[in-house]
């Protein structure tokens, strides 16, 4: 299957709100950059027209410029080699792939992670800053469920921090792909991972969840997350501003915000039951 790749500069104000925008026009796999994304949609799902129509809307009234390619699938590794580079967390997690050197002795997490055309590298700041919070709440024999799981990267720090049960979900088949490699990578194939959504997945409660999405996603599903927590609630994906409706809606779920963090107007928080 071959794939339209758009590479899409813009700024970071305007980057969440056209990843939604793009979603709603078939593109399904994203991948964060310092002044934009990647964003990727399957040959037979690509309509031309609606996506002129798109970069023409928002061209009109911000900034932007990009460039639309066919990629295919077996050459996506080579374009992530040539610009993924290892990160740190905290100075406590080192995050990389497995072409590069192991983690200095300094750090107490490494992560490999083979990112596939999956969202989560740990270089966009809500990555970054999900994991940060994490680092601040114990793990040891938790259970914790991964909204959303990208590139599976949250629920492998989950296990490393001590979470014993953990199950992961994305919508996307590349997602589901790509985590199980990466559980594989970093030896915990027995975090749970399958194709859904929320309303997908069987009642069961969850000492921890997790969900890095989009503000839009968060307001509408946060009543269900609700269900599957019995302590944590931990979400990112949104800006700085948009933290009050958030908390609102997470409020009146029996939810109180413990703690929220922010990097270049994107935000994290902590919600406790």
């Amino acid at each position: 299957m071959d794939f339209f790749e758009l590479d899409l500069s813009v700024d970071p104000d305007f980057a969440e709100i056209l990843l939604a925008e793009l979603a709603e026009i078939g593109f399904d796999s994203f991948l964060e950059k310092e002044d934009g994304l990647l964003a990727y949609i399957p040959e037979e799902l690509f309509d031309d027209r609606t996506f002129k129509l798109l970069m023409e809307n928002y061209a009109a009234r911000i900034p932007l410029s990009y460039a639309l390619k066919k990629v295919k699938r077996q050459n996506w590794n080579k374009e992530w080699e040539e610009n993924f580079h290892p990160i740190e967390v905290a100075g406590r997690v080192y995050i990389r792939a497995t072409f590069h050197d192991p983690a200095p002795d300094s750090f107490e997490h490494e992560i490999i992670i083979v990112p596939k055309m999956s969202f989560g590298t740990g270089h966009h700041e809500t990555t970054a800053q999900m994991i940060e919070l994490q680092l601040e709440i114990d793990h040891q024999g938790k259970s914790v469920l991964d909204v959303g799981t990208g590139t599976g990267i949250l629920a492998i720090m989950a296990h490393k921090l001590g979470a014993d049960r953990i199950h992961s979900f994305d919508i996307d088949e590349w997602s589901v792909e790509n985590g199980r490699e990466n559980y594989e990578l970093n030896g915990v194939p027995h975090i749970t991972i399958e194709q859904g959504t929320i309303s997908s997945q069987k009642p069961e409660v969850y000492d921890i969840v997790l969900a890095n999405i989009n503000r839009n996603i968060l307001l509408e599903e946060i009543p269900a997350y609700a269900a599957f927590a019995r302590e944590y609630l931990l979400v990112s994906g949104f800006y700085e501003q948009d933290i009050p409706e958030i908390q609102t809606v997470a409020e009146a779920e029996g939810f109180k915000k413990v703690k929220q963090i922010s990097k270049n107007n994107w935000a994290a928080v902590v919600f406790r039951k």
